[in-house]
């Protein structure tokens, strides 16, 4: 979650109220308006409360219009009522609520049977809050792995963690809090992504692991997880260092078993040890909700698992939070029982073949050079053509911002950071009618857009938010 801090200005103006928000006297409820920054000192009815937070939120952007972000923003109806049924279930108490235990345990195992665990049975898994918190416990589970490796040299030695500059952020905070080196790969030319031999040559005895993304958020192409492996073998077969693999399918591992089933990125690969996806992307859930599975239980040291009584039962439990709604839980199994491998298909094709059709659009407008095109994540990027001075991309995210359109506009990480680009992120609820709403509204900015003298935008770093 972000960190906030108090007003920077003393601003104790109350809320204004409405007469009207008064349930039966106009006036009866406007004796005193509530702060802003203060609670209170006593209650405001419940229909004040509501329409004062209400009329607020309405100055957000709409969800559905959000091309920034990869979490899901639209459920089935029936979804949300079983959310609701369940928003005051405590999901780590599981001695009180062993039905929501039991579908979080269908979950688990039936994301290692989709993932191709050699034993999906003796596979081990948890939801967490998302894939951030999915990360950092497959990041600790590699960590204590290494130090038991390691023996006396640790903690001495120093431990380092391999992955492309393109990993999401997550990453460099498990690098940070778990006092991990980061050695990161960077992008060169139309390489956006990690480059498996120059991922073995970062490797050393200090090792922790490699982490593999199913999915840029920069650009939406995959890693190439299978050639990660053979590189690692092969330097395993010249050194003796065996090196785990922690895969961060955050996005693609619920569209790769679906769509690109020849595709080999998974337990199939015997070095691949553990690997997250975000029930609260393509997983189809709303926020938050994400999956952590290990090939098995020795890739989880079973030091890392605490065990608490306290709930009524014992309860084995690997988590950084501890209580947590069990209502994204069960819309993950509603999700995943309602679909089916056939309907997560065609749901997902359905997404994929949008962000190929927008693509294409985008590409022929003759102003913008795609560097992707939606056929492995349903996500791509692109940036202005050569011969396109009058504007840039961060004015396009301005411009269509005033149509209510969020395109997040950024530049590249090392050694790219003369690259600068606009990502769409299609997703399900984006329809071919949205699709056809948001070319039309680019191309109607276009000859605008070239009427200028040049690009308008001076701080690019405040231009446009980087989501994930």
């Amino acid at each position: 979650m972000a960190l906030h801090k108090g007003p920077e200005k003393s601003d104790e103006r109350p809320l204004s109220v409405n007469p009207f928000y008064g349930e039966a006297d106009p006036v009866g409820g406007m004796v005193e308006a509530p702060p802003k920054h203060r609670l209170p000192d006593g209650p405001t009815p419940p229909s004040t409360a509501y329409q004062l937070v209400h009329d607020e939120l309405m100055l957000d952007g709409n969800s559905r219009l959000n091309l920034a972000t990869f979490v899901t923003t639209w459920m089935e109806p029936q979804a949300g009522i079983l959310m609701a049924e369940c928003r005051d279930k405590n999901m780590i108490d599981k001695d009180e609520y062993p039905r929501t235990a039991e579908l979080e345990r269908r979950c688990v195992a039936m994301l290692a049977d989709l993932w191709n665990a050699p034993d999906p049975s003796a596979a081990v898994g948890c939801s967490t809050t998302g894939s951030s918190e999915a990360c950092m416990l497959a990041g600790m589970a590699m960590k204590r792995r290494w130090a038991q490796r390691a023996g006396d040299r640790y903690p001495g030695a120093r431990p380092n963690l391999v992955m492309g500059v393109n990993v999401q952020v997550c990453w460099d905070k498990f690098c940070n809090f778990w006092e991990v080196e980061a050695r990161l790969i960077p992008m060169e030319g139309d390489r956006f992504h990690l480059d498996p031999q120059a991922a073995a040559e970062l490797c050393d005895e200090n090792t922790i692991g490699v982490v593999g993304i199913l999915g840029s958020t920069f650009d939406g192409s995959y890693e190439p997880i299978a050639e990660l492996c053979a590189a690692l073998d092969a330097l395993q077969e010249r050194t003796g260092l065996d090196i785990p693999v922690h895969v961060d399918g955050a996005s693609g591992a619920m569209i790769a078993p679906f769509l690109d089933e020849d595709l080999v990125w998974d337990f199939r690969l015997p070095r691949v040890t553990s690997i997250n996806t975000s029930g609260h992307k393509y997983g189809l859930v709303y926020p938050g909700v994400g999956w952590a599975l290990w090939r098995d239980k020795e890739a989880l040291p079973e030091e890392l698992v605490f065990r608490v009584n306290y709930l009524g039962g014992d309860m084995p439990t690997f988590a950084l939070n501890f209580s947590r709604p069990g209502a994204q839980v069960v819309a993950q199994y509603y999700t995943l029982l309602r679909l089916g491998r056939a309907g997560f298909r065609a749901v997902q094709q359905t997404t994929r073949d949008v962000a190929r059709g927008i693509a294409d659009r985008v590409e022929a407008l003759g102003d913008f050079r795609l560097l992707t095109r939606g056929d492995e994540l349903p996500v791509f990027a692109f940036t202005t053509a050569p011969g396109v001075d009058a504007y840039d991309v961060f004015d396009v995210s301005r411009r269509l911002r005033e149509s209510g359109w969020l395109v997040p506009a950024y530049t590249f990480p090392p050694n790219r950071e003369d690259l600068s680009v606009l990502r769409v992120v299609c997703r399900n609820g984006f329809s071919e009618d949205l699709a056809d709403m948001f070319v039309e509204d680019l191309s109607r900015l276009l000859p605008e857009l070239r009427s200028q003298s040049g690009p308008r935008t001076r701080d690019k770093s405040a231009a446009t938010g980087f989501h994930h």
